[in-house]
């Protein structure tokens, strides 16, 4: 199999430090999948934070399971805006817009910007231009590009609404770790695979996948361009301070966030170009977490929001 062993161990150690957390939020469950952009191989996989737990149904595979993606997938949006007029630099209106039918998305503070960047409007994580974005790029084209980068889940276009650019239609987590590693690679996608051989028992090869082809879904200058805004440490500095969990000094890591508007689900996926993970915390039953999350900030009394904690941020 592609199953790194060390890489593994880290992976099933990190579940298992966050297990011990997961009660500060309400939440029951995690799951965490790295792949190789380069390749597709599939390096590390942990399901659930306990197999054995059937209570919390820990034989199923949230890594694999169609959930809510949040934030997560507005960079796919933003992507498929990219190849037509729109650029990192392009502005949109963050204000409070109904969309029709009385729909009219808000940010997760609850502030308008007025006008800004595509680029200041992703590294934050802004709802409203994401939403405003999709309605002007279609949701059809963004579907094309979401299966041209390796997600199988939506199917139709006339399923969904304007929702979609904040996690209106569910994905899997190893779907959306794979879209994200074709950014990593400049635009080349690998089919995901935990298999790198099979051999009959006389040695006969029945299946190889040790030599990989690509297939080119994205033009490198758009993956060059999302790479750039999400490993950004600056740009998402008002949103997550200039010290957050995304922020790891030495290296360039691009990343970015999920969270559904009712608090079930979370995704982080963050990439390099030797590596791209992803993390799902949450229920198995749908139930929602806590509607809060802790910001490990050494700034973060300049960020503006919540309650200051010694140095922590409560939002």
């Amino acid at each position: 199999t592609s199953l790194d062993p060390d890489l593994q161990k880290i992976a099933e150690e990190a579940i298992a430090w966050g297990k011990q957390r997961l009660r500060w939020y309400r939440a029951s469950n995690a799951g965490l999948v790295a792949v190789d952009p380069k390749t597709g191989q599939i390096l590390a996989m942990v399901g659930s934070v306990d197999y054995w737990d059937e209570k919390n149904q820990g034989q199923v595979n949230v890594t694999t399971a169609i959930r809510s993606p949040g934030s997560s997938f507005k960079p796919i949006v933003y992507a498929t805006a990219f190849k037509d007029k729109w650029a990192p630099a392009s502005t949109l209106f963050d204000l409070v817009t109904d969309f029709g039918n009385g729909y009219k998305p808000k940010n997760f503070d609850l502030k308008q910007r007025g006008p800004v960047s595509i680029r200041t409007a992703l590294a934050n994580s802004l709802n409203i231009p994401a939403v405003k974005m999709l309605a002007l790029v279609g949701i059809d084209k963004v579907i094309e590009t979401a299966r041209d980068m390796g997600i199988t889940t939506l199917d139709d276009p006339q399923k969904y609404g304007l929702s979609l650019a904040i996690g209106g239609g569910g994905t899997k987590l190893l779907e959306m770790v794979g879209a994200f590693s074709v950014f990593a690679n400049s635009g080349i996608k690998h089919d995901l695979t935990p298999i790198l051989k099979v051999e009959d028992p006389s040695g006969k090869i029945l299946e190889d996948n040790s030599h990989p082809k690509g297939k080119k879904v994205l033009d490198p200058q758009i993956a060059y361009e999302i790479n750039s805004i999400l490993s950004d440490n600056k740009a998402r500095a008002p949103t997550f301070g200039s010290r957050s969990p995304l922020y790891i000094p030495g290296k360039t890591v691009a990343a970015k966030t999920g969270t559904s508007d009712d608090f079930r689900d979370a995704h982080t996926v963050g990439y390099t170009p030797s590596l791209a993970a992803g993390v799902w915390v949450g229920n198995n039953d749908n139930s929602p977490m806590s509607g809060f999350c802790l910001l490990y900030t050494s700034d973060a009394a300049d960020e503006g929001l919540g309650v200051d904690l010694g140095g922590r941020r409560i939002i």
